[in-house]
C-alpha cells in the first residue's frame, strides 16, 4: 500500500492544496508563486524520491512568508498522515551534503514530537527576490506539524543559493531514510510501543 495524503489549507491569507506520495518516483509539479521556492520543493522531492504536488495562491502582495509558511504545515501534515502509525519504518534519517564551497548536515527523528535546531544562517537577507529567512520559518513549520525532531547545521559556506539548497537536499535525504521501510523491525520503532 502506498503512504500518499492529500492536504487542503484555506486561510484569509492563502489557498494550498498539496499532494504527497511518500513512496514516489521523485517528481515534483509545484506552482507556488514564489520562483526560487518552487526550485527548493522540486529538490526536496527529487532527492526525497517523493512524489509532491503543490498548488498555492497567497497574498505575494505583501510578502513572501504566509505562502512560505502555510505550505510547510501543509507538507508537515502530509508526512504525518501518510506515516500512519509509522510501523516498519527506520524513524531515523541524517545526511551530509557537499554543494560546492557549502557543507550541511541533517538529522531527523520522526518521534512524534516537535523540536527544531536550525544553525545554517545565510549571509544575504535575499536570493533574487526570494526572502533568505524564510528557509528556516519552512522548515520550522514543516517539523512542527510533521511532529519530528530537526537539526540543521551549516558546517560552512559562502554562497546563500548553495546554502539554502544544500539545505533542502540534506533534509530530503534525511528524511528519505527516516521514512524507508526497515526489513528488520517489527512493528513501531521505540519501546513506548507508539510515536
Amino acid at each position: 500500500m502506498q503512504r500518499q495524503a492529500h492536504v487542503q489549507r484555506k486561510t484569509a491569507e492563502t489557498e494550498i492544496e498539496l499532494e504527497l506520495n511518500l513512496d514516489g518516483s521523485g517528481t515534483a509539479d509545484v506552482q507556488t508563486g514564489v520562483g526560487f521556492f518552487d526550485h527548493m520543493l522540486t529538490l526536496l522531492a527529487k532527492h526525497a524520491v517523493f512524489d509532491l504536488k503543490v498548488q498555492a495562491k497567497g497574498d505575494l502582495q505583501v510578502d513572501q512568508h504566509h505562502t512560505v509558511d502555510d505550505v510547510g504545515i501543509c507538507l508537515g501534515q502530509a508526512v504525518r498522515s501518510s506515516l500512519g502509525d509509522k510501523a516498519g519504518i527506520r524513524r531515523y534519517g541524517h545526511f551530509t551534503l557537499p554543494m560546492e564551497e557549502t557543507l550541511v548536515t541533517t538529522a531527523v527523528d520522526l518521534s512524534g514530537r516537535y523540536f527544531l535546531v536550525f544553525q545554517a544562517p545565510c549571509p544575504t537577507p535575499k536570493i533574487g527576490e526570494f526572502d533568505s529567512e524564510l528557509i528556516e520559518d519552512f522548515w520550522q513549520a514543516l517539523a512542527a506539524n510533521a511532529l519530528c525532531n530537526l537539526h540543521v547545521v551549516l558546517h560552512h559556506g559562502r554562497n546563500s543559493h548553495h546554502i539554502s539548497e544544500a539545505v533542502f537536499k540534506c533534509a530530503a535525504r534525511a528524511l528519505r531514510m527516516a521514512v524507508e521501510h526497515d526489513p528488520r523491525t517489527v512493528g513501531v520503532p521505540s519501546t513506548k510501543g507508539t510515536l
